[in-house]
Formats: structure tokens, C-alpha cells, sequence
């Protein structure tokens, strides 16, 4: 483990072995976090937060109170994470925190905005600034604000030749993996 001597780290944060973090981290007192990850410069985690292993969270990214994060997750550049849907200064609203869930293998674009209580499903990628205010499904492709699905990629990070919408099957041709889309759903066969 490697904490660079400007982050802030409360005592009784559970990290694991070969995780780094960079300079003006602040890691809250009960947040744990997984192995081998890299939590970028200015990075924030807070209480009730669980980060699995192997996951990068890359410069200026807050990961507020309910936001659990699965293993192999990229988290880039400036995103955002919330977990209160209607906040106001002046009306504390901690009970009402909404649960988000990043999947195994997720990629979170930069600059893109994750709005509380969605699950975002097993290597799905959300594209740089695109604005999540639903669930995503795996594998799924989504762009814009609000966020669409405009495609599936697989698991290795490349763009699969599926339709959104109906059946089919493709290769991936870095992995040879093979994909098959049936009834919305895509999986691994």
C-alpha cells in the first residue's frame, strides 16, 4: 500500500494491500477499499462506501455515502456521483440517501454524472459526459444526457456489431469471447 504524505487518511479506513493513493486524497474513517487500486490526486471517499479490488478512480472524483463499487471498475476523470436526488442547503436529508451500485468491470467516462439509486450493470460503459438517470444494463453502451444506449461492448472494452434491440451474436476479436444478444440481454456464452 503506498499513501502519498498529502492525502488524509481517517483512522479506522480499511485499505488493502497494493492500493495507491495520491496526494489531497481523503479517505473518510469507515470507507473500505479493496486491493490494488489507484485513487487519483483529489480524490474523496466517504463513510459508507465499499470499493472492490483493482479499481482506478482517476483525478477529482467524490465517491459519496452509498456508492458501492465492485472489483475491476474505472472510474474517470471528474465524474460524478451523487446520492440525494432533491438536495437543498438548508434540509439535512442523510436518511434519505439513494444506493448506487457499479458493477464488476463497469467504465465510467470522464465528466459523466452517476444520479443515486441506479445499478450499472457488469462492464457496461458509460461514455465521457453522458448523464445516468437509470439503470444500465451489462455490456451496455450508453451516451448522452439523459444517457441512451446506443450499443453493447465487451468485456475487453471494444464495440460489439450488435443491435441495440432484438437478437444476435458476435465475436470479440481481441478476446475471441463470444457474445450473444437474446431478449434484450447480452451474456457471455
Amino acid at each position: 500500500m503506498m499513501i502519498h504524505t498529502l492525502a488524509v487518511v481517517d483512522e479506522g479506513a480499511k485499505i488493502g494491500n497494493g492500493t495507491k493513493v495520491w496526494h489531497f486524497a481523503h479517505i473518510c474513517s469507515k470507507a473500505q477499499i479493496g486491493k490494488n487500486c489507484t485513487l487519483g490526486q483529489n480524490v474523496f471517499v466517504g463513510n459508507n462506501v465499499k470499493i472492490g479490488n483493482n479499481v482506478k478512480v482517476q483525478n477529482n472524483v467524490s465517491i459519496y455515502d452509498n456508492v458501492f463499487i465492485e472489483d475491476d471498475v474505472f472510474c474517470g476523470p471528474s465524474m460524478v456521483f451523487t446520492n440525494v436526488h432533491n438536495p437543498r442547503s438548508f434540509i439535512k436529508r442523510t436518511n434519505e440517501y439513494k444506493d448506487t451500485h457499479v458493477k464488476k468491470g463497469a467504465t465510467l467516462g470522464a465528466n459523466c454524472t452517476i444520479i443515486c439509486g441506479n445499478e450499472l450493470g457488469e462492464y457496461c460503459f458509460v461514455g465521457a459526459g453522458a448523464l445516468v438517470n437509470s439503470n444500465v444494463k451489462d455490456f451496455a453502451l450508453v451516451v448522452g444526457v439523459p444517457a441512451k444506449q446506443i450499443g453493447w461492448m465487451s468485456k475487453f472494452g471494444e464495440k460489439l456489431d450488435l443491435p441495440v434491440e432484438g437478437d444476435g451474436q458476435d465475436i470479440c476479436k481481441h478476446t475471441g469471447e463470444k457474445y450473444s444478444l437474446k431478449n434484450g440481454q447480452l451474456s457471455v456464452t
